[in-house]
């Protein structure tokens, strides 16, 4: 039954409802109704969870996400991650994680994966990471693309949170489950490509708009800005670990 998890799953309703939110799901069969699979989320801000995980409850499935191993320190969501089976990840010694989360898969649980790694600033797909393939592979699970859209909104880097009731609509869609092998990698980066498209294209397009690609006439940052940003970013992070030690 999993008392944390139901409780979760009927806050997170709740927060939804009360900010006015509307959430368009697309694609959900195909989500396993069963057994393990990678579910390979693009990241644009704070609260791309939410609706993921609410896509997974409206299939009958709960997820598990990977998440930074710092958020252990915060002692409540502490003891959340340890009763909802949610995989911490020290990204400095992601062995760990990655060996937890094979083994969450093999249990025949969905498990919530990042494989941009960080909030993309251009709110383009960034680069992925390999873990999510090889995951998948190792359990001999699928991977299922998904895409979140509008959540950005709410909450997302270098702007204020909007955690009013704002009324932003939310769009995610889940693509078709992709064997891990062969070439997965790419298939996977395809996938999920034409499902952002396809939800943006569907979605307004203010000019100017912060939480627009520039692509689409907004005013984010290109990719090409947004790396620098990151470099910037991860240089002074080195710098104030340095300057505690």
């Amino acid at each position: 039954m999993e008392p944390v998890f139901r409780a979760l799953e009927i806050t997170a309703k709740l927060a939804v409802s009360a900010t006015g939110t509307t959430i368009t799901f697309r694609g959900l069969e195909n989500i396993p109704a069963s057994g393990g699979a990678v579910i390979a989320i693009n990241h644009t801000g704070y609260v791309d969870f939410l609706p993921a995980a609410l896509a997974a409850t409206r299939r009958g499935r709960r997820m598990r996400f990977m998440i930074k191993a710092e958020m252990t320190d915060v002692l409540v969501v502490g003891w959340l991650i340890k009763h909802t089976g949610t995989i911490p990840v020290d990204r400095r010694a992601g062995a760990g994680a990655y060996a937890a989360a094979v083994e969450s898969l093999r249990r025949g649980n969905i498990v919530g994966v990042y494989p941009e790694a960080t909030i993309s600033r251009s709110f383009e797909l960034k680069e992925f990471k390999t873990g999510a393939v090889r995951m998948a592979k190792e359990a001999d699970v699928p991977i299922v693309p998904l895409i979140v859209w509008g959540a950005h909104r709410l909450w997302t880097k270098d702007h204020p949170k909007a955690l009013g009731r704002k009324k932003f609509p939310v769009t995610v869609a889940a693509g078709s489950p992709i064997a891990a092998h062969g070439a997965a990698a790419d298939t996977l980066r395809a996938s999920m490509t034409q499902l952002l498209h396809d939800a943006q294209y569907g979605y307004e397009q203010p000019a100017g708009a912060f939480w627009l690609p520039r692509r689409l006439g907004g005013s984010a940052p290109t990719p090409e800005e947004a790396a620098v940003m990151e470099e910037a970013e991860l240089a002074e992070r080195a710098r104030r670990r340095g300057d505690r030690r």
